[in-house]
């Protein structure tokens, strides 16, 4: 049995290009976006790390930050957030590595 390519299979297409309209996503407003949580973690993180002066906190502030920056969706909200959870990260460290030393703590 052969097929035959040509007019007999573009006949019995059933698809029309002319039909064809590319994709267009539907508007979605601001406040209807989903929340950034990992913007959100990021500040929460970045506070942590300067009030508590924990290393860790900080550094997983510049991971979210990042995560969130890569996911973007809201360019002037979410940006503001991300810079935001950056300043406070980047304070946590600079306090962290380049501020005065702890004092103990007594027993």
């Amino acid at each position: 049995m052969s097929h035959t390519h040509g007019s007999a299979s573009s006949a019995n297409d059933p698809r029309q290009p002319s039909a064809a309209k590319p994709y267009s996503p539907a508007p979605v407003s601001p406040q209807d976006l989903p929340v950034d949580y990992s913007g959100f973690i990021a500040v929460i993180l970045g506070v942590s790390g300067v009030m508590f002066r924990y290393k860790l906190c900080s550094w997983l502030a510049i991971i979210f930050c990042a995560q969130s920056l890569s996911n973007m969706r809201n360019l002037e909200n979410d940006l503001k957030q991300i810079s935001m959870a950056m300043m406070f990260a980047i304070m946590g460290l600079v306090t962290n590595y380049l501020g005065p030393a702890r004092p103990a703590t007594k027993k």
